[in-house]
């Protein structure tokens, strides 16, 4: 009788510290996954194919692989856009370009000037601001792109700092050829036909005036062929003092508001980008942090340190790509990874890595070198919606949320990272607009299998181009171009 009652108790106590086991694992795996420090690495203009976690063998890339590695590989990773600014805004709002007046109805798509007025609209709610809001520390170091001034030189309506983030160390437009000596010109190539045309124009009425003056058919003034003379000397210099002066006037560096390199130099820019991270999470590794590090690379102009240069298989983008990859490792596994593991903040770290948007194929240097990347097997690159425009790397880390060496075939978005950060910072999704992407952390834990996007919509500018369709019961996916014309045949 008390054998039966000791073995009972011992059965009864054992069942209660079970419980009890479960309670704490339970307690801490919501834990784990609340309120984690969250590091966005997000290349510049990066093919899908130049990566090795992505087939790539002949670029090194070890630090990104090791991401993949020890993480989850997306493989239908689609950005919102194939253009840097729209594709910027979709990925900080959660919300296609078109939503927040971020896709032009022009033939160009992005900002170009430090001077332009337009800019991501203070009403549109970014990430940052949902972090900054539960009490993140927010930095945003690197590229920025999407405005800076509305209606004067220091309003400062469309700064990062605007925009929800604490800290902002970088360029407020975008990385150009011009910005670097002997690259080339955007905009002279851009503008050299209309510029010959209208030197024409304004050469052959000035000769007509004269001739036509000269044989007396009708007595011309002198006065209006010295206007004609005028205007064209007028825009000739206005010309020359724009492309002689653009490096000083859009190509710079800031500190928050403040300039602190005019014009831009390039010497050791990512190592220098790469230690602003660095002290930025060691600023703040007591508390929860957002840290957006969005570099240069592999926006033309190319550029890389004197340690990387020549030493890639594929000239100077090669080396880009490698000094980017050198900067990861720093971050998450070396200087970047490193300090993640030195303050113990790597299972607390939720990373991701992304590039806006696909590579640039079509980028040729003055000197005939070829300044484009590879995006893998897939047609197209940047500024088009065919697959090799829009597919882009994806990779998230966060060791014993993420199961490590998944890979997810299910289409994505950059847009799904806004609400993924937000309601793991524990915010509210705003409810008085459309959210577009989803929240990934199911998918990513194989608590569900498919993506929640059935319907993924691909815009050139504010053009519809084609709709992704990923139908719920089929694994099968269709994509469908959407005529521009009702008579147009496709």
């Amino acid at each position: 009788m008390n054998q039966a009652a000791t073995s009972k108790r011992k059965k009864m106590g054992l069942l209660l510290f079970l419980t009890v086991l479960q309670c704490a694992i339970s307690s801490v795996n919501t834990y784990s996954v609340s309120n984690p420090n969250v590091v966005l690495l997000i290349a510049d203009d990066l093919g899908i194919g130049d990566l090795g976690c992505y087939g790539n063998r002949t670029l090194r890339t070890p630090h990104i692989d090791r991401l993949a590695k020890e993480g989850v590989t997306l493989t239908q990773h689609i950005a919102a856009s194939p253009l840097c600014t729209p594709s910027r805004a979709a990925f900080l709002t959660g919300r296609y370009p078109i939503r927040s007046g971020m896709a032009a109805f022009s033939r160009v798509g992005v900002f170009l000037f430090s001077a332009s007025s337009g800019g991501l609209p203070s009403e549109e709610i970014t990430f940052s601001k949902l972090l900054k809001q539960r009490g993140y520390a927010t930095a945003l170091i690197g590229k920025w792109h999407l405005g800076m001034n509305c209606e004067s030189n220091n309003d400062f309506c469309h700064h990062p700092l605007s925009h929800g983030f604490d800290y902002f160390y970088g360029l407020t437009v975008t990385n150009l050829r011009d910005c670097k000596p002997g690259q080339g010109s955007v905009f002279l190539k851009g503008v050299q036909m209309y510029l010959v045309i209208l030197i024409q124009i304004l050469g052959v009425t000035a000769v007509s005036l004269a001739v036509v003056h000269y044989v007396s058919f009708f007595k011309v003034p002198f006065e209006a062929l010295g206007f004609c003379l005028l205007i064209t000397c007028i825009s000739l210099a206005v010309l020359i003092f724009f492309f002689y002066h653009f490096r000083h006037l859009n190509c710079f560096l800031m500190r928050d508001h403040q300039i602190i390199q005019q014009p831009l130099s390039y010497e050791n820019l990512t190592q220098r980008l790469t230690t602003e991270a660095v002290r930025f999470i060691e600023r703040n590794h007591n508390a929860p942090f957002l840290l957006v590090l969005s570099y240069l690379h592999v926006h033309t102009a190319l550029y890389a340190s004197k340690m990387f240069r020549g030493k890639s298989r594929h000239g100077l983008y090669g080396d880009a790509v490698e000094e980017m990859d050198w900067s990861v490792g720093m971050l998450i596994l070396g200087q970047i990874l490193d300090v993640l593991e030195n303050y113990n903040l790597s299972n607390r770290s939720l990373v991701y890595f992304s590039s806006d948007q696909g590579a640039h194929i079509e980028e040729i240097s003055s000197s005939g070198e070829v300044h484009g990347g590879c995006n893998g097997i897939y047609k197209g690159g940047k500024s088009t919606n065919w697959e090799g425009g829009i597919r882009v790397p994806g990779l998230l880390r966060w060791p014993g949320v993420i199961h490590a060496g998944t890979y997810i075939d299910d289409p994505t978005s950059n847009m799904d990272i806004f609400p993924t950060i937000v309601k793991l910072a524990g915010a509210q999704l705003p409810y008085d607009r459309i959210i577009d992407g989803h929240d990934l952390m199911p998918l990513l834990q194989g608590k569900v299998i498919r993506s929640k996007h059935e319907f993924l919509f691909h815009y050139c500018n504010a053009y519809l181009n084609a709709v992704r369709w990923h139908p719920r019961n089929i694994s099968t996916m269709l994509c469908k171009s959407v005529k521009k014309d009702p008579n147009e045949i496709i």
